[in-house]
């Protein structure tokens, strides 16, 4: 079947009782055995019955075995966030002594994450251009564990070649770790591009609706004993795992996904067709074809550009009257919610950091990301302009 289809009809491990079409939530921690053996071989891993819902739930498992199917992964693993994903992945493959390659155009904790909570494990970070080929080949050597890009940066919307910085980091034996979260995985190709591990925050599009929190690490079996560390060392000894009822909705999410994305993305460009139309707003989105980052989106993504807009207003303080003086869009954080939504980077996501670190992140204090949701284009686009000019 293809995905539309295969994301509705994916048919559970064990027929339910009651014939329910929809995968039961199994809110229960234990599981019961016939006898001692089964209970043994549970337990160490020589079947996969699950044995307590810390790290292996039937809901779950329905889950990962969806997106599993989705993406001709060789494993997935869900977890209870999207950070639970991208820190449960790095420790997997990182340790002291060793260092992370990757871009400073990152989401505001994962920053944190490797340049704070790591490097007090010994884990140390090397900043570089991912978009220059040349620098990374510099940044790169034998302590590298892994080179770390996200797809598209958030709230930057930089988009590297994926592909060229693959072969640079396979020719070294070094793995790729890549976060999806920007565009659904169910549109595009990552294996093709030479990723070897997927990170994605799933509270996203996949939550369908800004329902439940979630995270995924998608392993596409390039990477020598990933899997088993995964599996036997992060996932039992962190516990991190996704809750069913998590699963539950997220699975029901995965059947609209690409009903939901299609018209996420057409109002996305329509709304960011009409803000570049206002003069003096500069607007930052790909599916613009005077965008600098549209024609690597068609290739590497399949045209493909997500729902995710960012624009310049001439102060902070325009910022603030802008976010003020919307009626319909909501002021709040998460991307890909049904509703639009928009927030002021700098003063919220990324307000922790120092401005140092604001300027080298190239978090611009008179930014706006905006959410772009389902309602209709129409409505998105009159809030916007009122709000902008109230703003300005």
């Amino acid at each position: 079947m293809e995905k539309e289809s295969l994301g509705i009809h994916s048919e559970y491990a064990c027929h339910d009782v009651y014939g329910a079409l929809n995968m039961p939530v199994y809110h229960t921690l234990a599981y019961e055995f016939k006898d001692a053996k089964s209970m043994s071989d549970a337990f160490c891993g020589r079947t996969d019955v699950p044995d307590y819902s810390r790290i292996t739930n039937p809901t779950v498992i329905n889950f990962e075995r969806i997106v599993r199917s989705l993406t001709g992964s060789r494993d997935v693993i869900a977890f209870n966030s999207g950070m639970a994903a991208i820190s449960n992945a790095v420790m997997a493959l990182a340790q002291s002594g060793q260092k992370i390659v990757t871009s400073r155009h990152l989401f505001g904790n994962t920053f944190l994450l490797f340049t704070d909570v790591l490097r007090r494990f010994g884990v140390g970070t090397e900043f570089c251009d991912l978009t220059d080929i040349t620098a990374l080949k510099e940044s790169i050597d034998a302590d590298t564990c892994c080179i770390f890009l996200e797809i598209m940066t958030n709230p930057q919307m930089e988009v590297a070649d994926i592909r060229a910085i693959a072969d640079v980091a396979h020719a070294a034996n070094i793995p790729v770790i890549a976060d999806t979260t920007m565009i659904p995985f169910t549109h595009f190709n990552a294996a093709s591009l030479g990723i070897d591990v997927e990170v994605l925050s799933s509270t996203k599009y996949f939550a369908g609706g800004g329902t439940s929190l979630g995270g995924l690490v998608i392993d596409y079996g390039t990477i020598e004993g990933f899997d088993n560390r995964m599996r036997r060392e992060m996932l039992m000894n962190l516990g991190a795992y996704m809750n069913p009822h998590a699963a539950y909705m997220q699975t029901l999410g995965i059947e609209t996904i690409h009903a939901r994305y299609g018209t996420q993305q057409r109002n996305a460009t329509a709304v960011a067709e009409a803000l570049s139309s206002i003069p003096g707003i500069t607007v930052n989105y790909p599916g613009l074809a005077t965008n600098r980052y549209h024609d690597i989106c068609v290739r590497q993504f399949n045209g493909n550009f997500g729902a995710m807009i960012t624009f310049e207003l001439p102060s902070e303080e325009s910022c603030f009257k802008f976010i003020d003086s919307l009626k319909m869009i909501h002021r709040a954080t998460n991307l890909f919610d049904n509703r639009s939504l928009a927030i002021h980077p700098a003063s919220t996501i990324f307000g922790t950091l120092s401005q140092k670190q604001r300027d080298e992140m190239d978090i611009s204090p008179t930014l706006i990301r905006l959410s772009i949701g389902l309602e209709h284009t129409s409505d998105i686009i009159n809030d916007l302009y009122q709000a902008i000019k109230a703003a300005i």
